[in-house]
């Protein structure tokens, strides 16, 4: 057992992640309604020896902090009005060999009706399939059992991944916070 495995089993939270470990994917993971999701979903992913990046303000990104945050696989999100996120990371995907993106698409810890579809954009335009994990906190499991081909007409494709989501509402650490 691997550090990352000891802190888990410490907090009593169990792995159920059986998709396979792919070199490059979309991790999509909902609901998000804590920064507790963060740290359960880091510590399960890495507990099975998997390295996902994933995208954080550039704002947390200052000295001594940017060294964690990039070891850990931070990606840090800048405003930048000429160039797209979504297009950068769909170009990272196509020059790496190894990619693996964590993203919540409710971008937010609070209750949102309108989910984000850049996470399906960046899987349908690199061609990389989306694994769809939950952060159970009712059940203290993280668990990434699904996968997803995204289609390219990504309001049915956000309709078929909410609908998934939907039955994991009370997976939420705040239930009243999720809208699938």
């Amino acid at each position: 057992m691997n550090i990352w495995g000891f802190l888990l089993k410490c907090f009593g939270w169990k792995t159920d992640i059986t998709v396979p470990y792919r070199d490059k994917a979309v991790i999509c993971v909902a609901p998000h309604t804590s920064n507790w999701d963060f740290i359960m979903g880091l510590l399960a992913y890495r507990s099975l020896g998997r390295k996902a990046s994933f995208l954080m303000k550039e704002f947390w990104f200052f000295f001594p902090l940017k060294y964690l945050l990039n070891a850990l696989g931070g990606i840090p999100v800048k405003s930048n009005p000429t160039r797209s996120l979504t297009s950068v990371l769909i170009e990272d995907f196509k020059k790496r060999k190894h990619l693996n993106l964590a993203v919540t698409p409710e971008g937010s810890r609070s209750a949102v009706d309108q989910w984000r579809t850049g996470f399906l954009t960046i899987a349908y335009n690199a061609n990389v399939i989306i694994q769809l994990g939950v952060i159970d906190f009712q059940h203290k499991s993280v668990f990434i059992k699904e996968e997803y081909n995204p289609t390219g007409n990504f309001e049915a494709d956000l309709k078929n991944i909410r609908a998934y989501y939907s039955q994991y509402k009370e997976a939420a650490l705040y239930p009243e916070k999720f809208k699938a």
